[in-house]
């Protein structure tokens, strides 16, 4: 028997258009978009959510997180963060390989693939990490189930730390899937960091973090992580740009080479460390005004092409110390998609852009199957958003399991209503539905 729901009266946002319309899930489908008020489905539904002066949209695609499973648990696990990817209406998330151990051979990405199959709350994709051991493998990764391969540039932590220019070729020839790369230059971080530490002590203020993790560094890795694509054909996607220098070497409309700005460089500027300190302490660091007001408009130019999250949850006592003791990365994803409609309401982007830049775009890079867009016969991942409803952000409604935000106190003006992840409402208004309820892994049109 089919369970069907009908949500009717909306704003439906969906590839670049919006229209006021009625969505019919039929069990984990899109079965009927039907346009104009009060709409009659073909057949007879099970429940109507009226959904008038909200806004519906496809569930959000965040294709960069770090959920910490397996092996760093005590930060986070795809349970708690599958949940506060539901609470912010994010329906898919792709999950990085720097975990313990790392996702760098077939066997631990199988091991993860088990642990988020009964874990996660959303559906999930997971990368694959380059090493300086494993290059030559991966044009054997399995193109339908593997969401790409991630390849750090910059200073890492382990064995994945790839920049030998001969194992950067091998990777970026060899590499059948899309490159998602971490682009900061090593040695001029170890450089500014020993010149930092010699003004300012062992561990530096956070305040100097952009000043070691330089704009000339993030240029000078990103550069050449373009320069290989081009030479060797590939498919790269370069992760959180964080400097205005950066988005030269990038171009609306180019298939191949694109960029992803992360809604922590849209939000914050050097001049909040002094308000937020190590909470907002990532890598590559927050930069100047000037740089986020260039990734800004890149957002609607076309050359930024995805918004994401580098979703890191850490302990707070993991983020005591300056530049060097305090642990990099945020929690972001619970609070992504309402921070991004802020930008719309400030005039930044437009909500159709945003769509894109949120689902439409990560499904269409990613070559994702069946997801992404409000379509008749895709999976009803799809969020209800309302408009002037404020809330403000307190340590009882954050459901990753680090238990703070950067954002805590912050009073937001869009709310998530409701989210449906392969026509399941996991989320509804304030609460998790169902915590036994699980996700789907995605599979990839290659």
């Amino acid at each position: 028997m089919h369970f069907r729901i009908q949500i009717k009266n909306a704003t439906i946002v969906n590839e670049l258009r919006r229209f006021v319309g009625s969505i019919v899930i039929d069990d984990e489908r899109i079965d009927e978009i039907i346009e104009g008020r009060d709409g009659e489905p073909s057949s007879p539904v099970n429940e109507i959510i009226d959904a008038e002066g909200a806004y519906v949209l496809p569930g959000v695609i965040d294709t960069h997180v770090h959920f910490r499973d397996p092996g760093l648990t005590a930060k986070a696990d795809f349970f708690s963060e599958s949940k506060a990817a539901a609470a912010g209406g994010v329906t898919t998330v792709f999950d990085m390989p720097n975990t313990v151990p790392q996702t760098t051979t077939m066997q631990a990405f199988n091991e993860k693939w088990e642990t988020a199959k009964h874990k996660s709350l959303v559906n999930f994709g997971l990368f694959y990490g380059a090493t300086g051991g494993n290059a030559y493998e991966l044009e054997r990764l399995n193109p339908r189930k593997v969401c790409g391969i991630k390849l750090f540039m910059g200073s890492s932590t382990g064995n994945m730390l790839v920049d030998n220019e001969r194992t950067l070729r091998a990777v970026f020839e060899h590499a059948r899937l899309p490159i998602v790369a971490h682009c900061e230059d090593t040695p001029t971080i170890e450089a500014n960091l020993k010149a930092c530490q010699a003004a300012y002590g062992a561990d530096p203020d956070v305040c100097h973090h952009p000043e070691i993790r330089s704009a000339e560094a993030c240029y000078k890795s990103t550069a050449l992580a373009v320069s290989l694509a081009k030479e060797y054909g590939s498919r790269l996607h370069v992760a959180h740009l964080s400097t205005e220098r950066e988005l030269e070497l990038f171009e609306a409309g180019n298939p191949l080479i694109t960029a992803e700005a992360c809604v922590a460089h849209l939000l914050f500027t050097d001049k909040d460390y002094a308000r937020l300190g190590t909470r907002i302490k990532c890598n590559p660091a927050i930069k100047t005004e000037a740089d986020r007001a260039a990734l800004r408009r890149a957002l609607a130019d076309g050359r930024i092409t995805t918004v994401a999250t580098d979703h890191a949850p850490h302990r707070l006592r993991d983020k005591v110390g300056g530049c060097v003791k305090a642990a990099s990365g945020m929690p972001m994803l619970q609070y992504s998609l309402v921070s991004m409609l802020e930008l719309v309401d400030e005039g930044v982007v437009s909500i159709e852009r945003m769509v894109e830049l949120m689902c439409h775009a990560p499904a269409r890079i990613f070559r994702i199957e069946n997801r992404g867009f409000l379509r008749e016969g895709y999976k009803a991942d799809i969020v209800i958003v309302r408009p002037h409803t404020p809330w403000t952000v307190t340590p009882s409604r954050i459901q990753s399991l680090c238990n703070w935000s950067p954002v805590e106190g912050h009073t937001y003006h869009w709310r998530v209503e409701r989210t449906f992840c392969n026509g399941f409402p996991i989320y509804n208004r304030g609460h998790i539905t169902d915590e036994r309820y699980h996700g789907q892994p995605v599979s990839f049109c290659r």
